[in-house]
This record gives structure tokens, C-alpha cells and sequence, in this order.
């Protein structure tokens, strides 16, 4: 039976038959690039094809795979042979069905349940595609791929890994045992243009009046804290707060897996490590926050607190590295200070509980709290400042708010985005840095946000 013949037009027939045959189709496309990319490897060196530069390669590998497409004794036409040259190039030279994904700038989110399940985030809205793998053979060699190009392992005995593409989005893959449908991976990619300020403004992230007060804040060395939800935009909106940042500042960035986009020139990145397959070896983010006291920073940037390092992060705020920033996983502001609360308390130390609140009270001066909206919409929904404490409990009052006033007729959340009328107890701060904020910018409500 010829190619074409086997991946024929389906006939109309009931939706079984449909299925069916739509399945046959998939195996027989499959099964005859499988046969191809196995040739193609037969023919090259892959030793020198990885040593030559990127357009030889190129060059190289789409030569290779025109003469075995060419030789292959099933009839294809031309359409039908460029389409099965990108897709094998795709597997040689990078991510296999992964890569038209990254490709494409209206998704966000790609989400591979299992090898024949594949979901995409666009505008918020997840929706099924037809892209797949072969088998969980293939996706497994994909997500190993991606693991061991930043120097990561991912087996049975290790079966989690977090990881990052090239252009810096974020990778999260598990595998059996601990998956019990074959393997599934996440990818959350970063845009190619970060967003910028104006972008989120243009967005409805949050109101003018709101960039100018975080603009402010962020050249007066106020401590920040972002605080929301997964998939909410903290890292998003961290990667605007830095932009901030002076030119002539040294900035130490430190995560779990490299993925802010700083502008600045005068930067240093460290990236925590794993254990190796003894066990021996890793560096947790305490020690690299550690380490980065000693690297003269004038601004350190955390991706996220998650345990014990918040200790570090407030110690390194309250002694002289003002103007830091963070993350945190929280539903509410208030949430997110209780959270830091327990982190620091998970860092081994005796400390009584007033005692941490005055250091979170001294340490932090802005708490932003960024939300995921029904229709989809990443916004700030509540910026507020820490103004100390009375008894034992620590205070906060509210700077700016978005109020949701319903939804309309196309599903868009409907609200208003202000000030509360509440002048900030650091606005003094801020005037001696020379930024003067007038008082309208902190009472005159701006209303009908899209």
C-alpha cells in the first residue's frame, strides 16, 4: 500500500469509523517519520555536525534529510515532503512537536499530559491541539533534552526536575514512577520582547497612577514583596519593577531556575543545584543568598522564597542592601506576610514569633498582590505598605485597589483601579530621593479600567 493511499482522505462514515481511520492516518505518519530520522542519523556524524557552526549544520542536516526523503519508495508530494523534512529537523536540531509550539507568540503555556494528550494556553484559555509524540519513548528523550542542556537529571531515581529552555522559559517535568500515565511536562514560556511597564498599563495590569507610584518606590530602595497565585504574572511584574532599577547599580539575581529578564548591564546571576546521583553537591538557595552578601550587591533580587531563605532575604534587607525584591506564593497580601512568618521559622532558628514580625515589619516596606481574574486577565489587584506594628500584631494599610464591578457581555472583567486616598508613610522617603508624587495621584480614583 502506498503512502498516499494509507494517509488518504478519510471517507465520511460514522465517527467511529472516523477515529479510527484518523488514527491509522497518525500511526502511518508517525511510523514513516520515526523510519526517516533514523536514516538521517545513519547518514550524518552527528559528532561533527555538533561542532560546526549553526548554518553549516543546518545546511548539512537539510541536505541529509532531502537525499532520504528522496530515496523513500512511497510516492510524497512536495508539501508533504517539506512538511516531514521541518518535522525531522525539529527532532535532530531541537525539541521534535515542541518546537512549532515555541514558535508560536499567541501561547503562553504548553502542557504535555501524556504523550498523545497536549494542551496550550492562549489569552488565558486553555484549548486541546493535535500536536503529539510518538510514544513516551520519544517524549522522555525530549524532556531528558531539555534537562541535561542546563546540566539537570531526570530518572527513576530522580523523577522531578525543574529546567529552562535557552530563551529562559520555564521547564517543570515528571516521569514515572511518580507519574502514573507516562511522562508530563510543563512549559511556561517567556515572551521574546519582555513586557514593559507600558505594556502592562495598555494591558489593564494596573492604573498610571500605580506605575508611577511603583517607579518611585523602586528608585527610593523601598523592599518589595509580590505576592499572588501560580501562573499569576510575580515574575512578569518582577522583571518591570527591575526595570527600574538604576544603570550604574550591581544586581545579584538568584533562583532556582534562571528565568528574569534584566535589562541592566551590571549584573550577576546564580542559579541553585541539585544534588548529583551521590546525593552530594547541592546548592540550596540559602546558601547562594548567603553567598551573595559578600559579592557587593546593591540590589538583590530573589525569583522566590520558599523556605528558610526569607530568614536570609529579610537579614540582607534590614543591613544595608535596600531597593530588594522578591516573590512569594500567596493569596492576599496579608497572606503572603503569615507565609513569610512560617519560612523564616523553617530556617532552624529559636526566634520567638514578635520577633519575626518586627523583622518582616523592618525588612519590607511594599507588598504588591497580583491576581489570576475569571476571564483569564493577569492584574495587581492591591498594593499596600507595612507601617510597623502595634502590640504584637504587624500593621498594613492599603495604597491602591482594584475593585471588580462585574463582567460583560464578551466574559472581560469589569472593574476600577484607584487609590484608596491614603497617603503613603514613605512618600518623605521617596521626596528625598528627589521624586515628587502630588497628592492627586493618591486620591482622585481612576475608574473604568477595560
Amino acid at each position: 500500500m502506498s503512502l498516499r493511499q494509507r494517509l488518504g482522505v478519510v471517507a465520511v462514515g460514522s465517527n467511529g469509523q472516523d477515529q479510527h481511520r484518523d488514527h491509522a492516518r497518525e500511526s502511518a505518519l508517525q511510523e514513516l517519520k520515526a523510519r526517516i530520522h533514523y536514516k538521517v542519523i545513519e547518514s550524518l556524524d552527528l559528532s561533527i555536525l555538533t561542532n560546526t557552526d549553526d548554518l553549516q549544520a543546518e545546511a548539512d542536516l537539510e541536505e541529509a534529510i532531502r537525499l532520504v526523503v528522496l530515496a523513500e519508495p512511497d510516492p510524497m508530494s512536495e508539501v508533504e515532503r517539506e512538511i516531514l523534512a521541518r518535522e525531522i529537523k525539529h527532532e535532530v536540531m531541537g525539541l521534535g512537536p515542541l518546537e512549532p509550539l515555541l514558535a508560536d507568540d499567541s501561547i503562553s503555556e504548553i502542557l504535555v499530559n501524556s504523550f498523545n494528550s497536549v494542551f496550550v494556553e492562549r489569552n488565558g484559555r486553555l484549548e486541546q491541539i493535535a500536536v503529539r509524540f510518538r510514544d513516551n519513548e520519544h517524549l522522555l528523550k525530549i524532556i531528558d533534552k531539555i534537562a541535561s542542556a542546563v546540566g539537570r537529571r531526570i530518572d527513576e531515581s530522580s523523577p522531578m526536575v525543574d529546567a529552562r529552555l535557552a530563551d529562559g522559559s520555564r521547564v517543570n517535568a515528571i516521569i514515572p514512577p511518580l507519574a502514573l500515565d507516562g511522562p508530563a511536562l510543563s512549559i511556561r514560556k517567556f515572551a521574546r520582547d519582555p513586557l514593559r511597564v507600558d505594556d502592562l498599563v495598555r494591558l489593564g495590569s494596573f492604573s498610571t497612577q500605580t506605575a508611577q507610584f511603583l517607579d518611585a518606590a523602586v528608585k527610593a530602595r523601598l523592599n518589595m514583596l509580590i505576592s499572588g497565585g501560580t501562573g499569576t504574572g510575580k515574575t512578569t511584574l518582577l522583571n518591570v519593577l527591575s526595570s527600574f532599577i538604576p544603570h550604574h547599580e550591581r544586581i545579584v539575581t538568584i533562583e532556582d531556575s534562571a528565568e528574569l529578564q534584566l535589562q541592566q548591564e551590571h549584573i550577576v546571576r546564580l542559579e541553585t543545584r541539585p544534588p548529583n546521583i551521590e546525593g552530594a553537591g547541592e546548592v540550596a538557595m540559602r546558601d547562594l543568598v548567603k553567598n551573595s552578601l559578600r559579592m557587593r550587591p546593591d540590589r538583590i533580587v530573589v525569583g522566590e522564597v520558599r523556605g528558610g531563605e526569607a530568614l536570609d532575604m529579610m537579614q540582607a534587607m534590614n543591613t544595608g542592601h535596600d531597593g530588594s525584591l522578591t516573590t512569594i506564593h500567596a493569596n492576599s497580601a496579608r497572606d503572603a506576610i503569615g507565609r513569610l512568618e512560617t519560612m523564616i521559622s523553617m530556617a532552624g532558628l529559636d526566634i520567638p514569633d514578635k520577633a519575626i514580625r518586627q523583622q518582616i515589619a523592618s525588612a519590607i516596606q511594599i507588598v504588591i498582590q497580583v491576581s489570576r481574574l475569571a476571564d483569564g486577565s493577569r492584574r495587581v489587584t492591591s498594593v499596600q505598605e507595612i507601617t510597623g506594628m502595634e502590640t504584637d500584631t504587624l500593621t498594613m494599610q492599603e495604597i491602591f485597589r482594584f475593585n471588580q464591578t462585574g463582567i460583560d457581555e464578551r466574559g472581560r472583567v469589569q472593574g476600577n483601579f484607584g487609590p484608596t486616598g491614603i497617603r503613603p508613610r514613605w512618600s518623605d522617603r521617596i521626596a528625598a530621593f528627589g521624586i515628587g508624587l502630588g497628592a492627586e495621584l493618591f486620591g482622585e480614583e481612576t475608574r473604568g479600567m477595560p
